[in-house]
């Protein structure tokens, strides 16, 4: 059995906090943790080690987007018309545990069979490419990231902590290659219609819109089916909650995190 938290809208501070939090604690619960959630308003997050410099810190003010650092690696992915997952466990756990890009690959593989109910064509990426990446996650797929054609659908990154793992990441329910351009300061190649070129999201592929409910009850249909297993709804445990405040108010709205690269 896994636990299942659907939490409601929420700013970047806050999630960040929450995934941390659900981390902090992986080896106090019994089960993994699989969390979906979405963000409120926009936001702009970067990853852990990535220079703040890489924003366009005058076009997220002025299209009002929120910036957070996340805790895990990666590039910057802008959270708006999507859908947000992560799964936090022990290393120890027999399914997830063992080196970053098995843990990555199998969560991979929960996502690829419930957006395959959604959208027949959604394949693992082929392979990580050889050209030089830009500040924007979804510019290239990465080893086992999903992809339909070619063109990247999911974003995800991964951190250790505490003996615990979580991985969080990004479905795309629909894209704005122009505002996803503005935000972030790209070689000038990658323009917007570039960017059309490389990523896609759900509406794009599926060729209709999907909710953001259609696709929780897919990629939840999609973990059960993949392992086996039962995912009992939850929520945030008294002691999670109080991490997550904690880790909100000194670490995720803290500009001397955010901008300390």
């Amino acid at each position: 059995m896994w636990r299942y938290i659907v939490s409601a809208a929420a700013d970047g501070a806050t999630n960040m906090a929450i995934d941390h939090a659900l981390a902090l604690h992986a080896n106090q619960s019994a089960y993994p943790t699989l969390r979906i959630y979405r963000w409120q308003p926009a936001c702009l997050s970067i990853g852990a080690f990535q220079p703040y410099s890489d924003v366009n810190v005058a076009a997220c003010e002025q299209a009002q987007i929120e910036i957070v650092r996340r805790p895990t690696g990666g590039r910057a992915i802008l959270h708006d018309a999507e859908l947000t997952y992560s799964v936090t466990a022990p290393n120890s756990n027999p399914l997830l545990g063992g080196r970053v890009l098995s843990t990555y690959r199998t969560i991979s593989h929960g996502l690829l069979v419930g957006l395959r109910q959604l959208v027949s064509s959604v394949d693992w990426a082929s392979g990580a490419s050889d050209a030089p990446k830009s500040a924007a996650c979804f510019d290239t797929p990465s080893d086992f990231e999903l992809t339909v054609a070619g063109r990247k659908l999911v974003g995800s990154a991964q951190t250790r902590t505490r003996g615990a793992i979580l991985q969080h990441g990004t479905v795309l329910l629909h894209a704005d290659h122009q505002q996803l351009s503005k935000v972030l300061h790209l070689p000038a190649e990658l323009d917007a219609a570039a960017l059309a070129e490389r990523l896609i999201a759900l509406d794009e592929a599926a060729q209709r819109p999907i909710s953001f409910d259609e696709a929780q009850q897919a990629i939840v249909a999609g973990f059960a089916s993949a392992f086996n297993i039962t995912l009992q709804p939850d929520q945030l445990t008294d002691q999670e909650q109080a991490s997550a405040e904690r880790l909100r108010a000194e670490r995720y709205s803290n500009p001397a995190w955010l901008q300390r690269r």
